[in-house]
């Protein structure tokens, strides 16, 4: 019984991230992700109280899975801190390519939630931000980078930035302008033609 109680929390859990990112938390209702997850309401309202207690749910779920990704990525990267940041900037562009691709979802909840500060979901959109932005700041001390916390702070900027300007605009230009400053505040020039253009 309680395995299948648990594979229904997952399937509802799974059903709301892709609901919440598709049309956002405020216009998703409780009917909706119980219908995605083929379940009744009493049933959903068994597993989580609220839709707040929901999404807190989902994005502590989701960035376990994003800060674990990161850290992989942040395994594979070796070599001087310019080589970091060009690898940063490629994998935003690879992610940005995706069809359907809506950025973050962490900054999305969070802006949309604006008016909300004390809202679960801010605090977890913000202690996800931090940890991403100390573990770009940790590959960056480790290539060796004088000021890694600030260049990483700095760098981190120019991502989420780039990404809030590509959805607002549609042009992905935005990730190797963003990239070019990156490398600018390093004092080197891109490496590759990709973002030299």
């Amino acid at each position: 019984m309680a395995r299948s109680a648990e594979r229904t929390k997952q399937r509802i859990l799974g059903r709301a991230y892709v609901l919440f990112r598709r049309k956002g938390f405020t216009r998703v209702n409780m009917d909706e992700i119980a219908a995605a997850a083929e379940i009744t309401k009493r049933t959903l309202y068994s597993h989580f109280r609220s839709k707040d207690e929901l999404l807190a749910t989902v994005l502590e779920t989701q960035h376990r899975l994003a800060l674990e990704a990161f850290e992989t990525f942040g395994k594979k990267l070796s070599g001087t801190p310019p080589r970091i940041v060009e690898a940063l900037f490629d994998e935003l562009a690879a992610w940005s390519s995706k069809p359907r691709w809506g950025g973050s979802g962490f900054t999305r909840l969070a802006m949309e939630l604006a008016d909300l500060p004390g809202h679960p979901a801010r605090s977890i959109a913000k202690r996800h931000k931090e940890l991403i932005e100390a573990e770009l700041a940790a590959m960056l001390q480790r290539a060796g980078l004088p000021s890694a916390a600030k260049r990483a702070r700095e760098i981190f900027l120019l991502s989420e930035g780039a990404m809030a300007l590509v959805l607002i605009h549609g042009d992905r230009a935005y990730i190797r302008a963003a990239a070019q400053a990156a490398l600018a505040l390093l004092g080197s020039p891109s490496t590759k033609a990709g973002l030299s253009g």
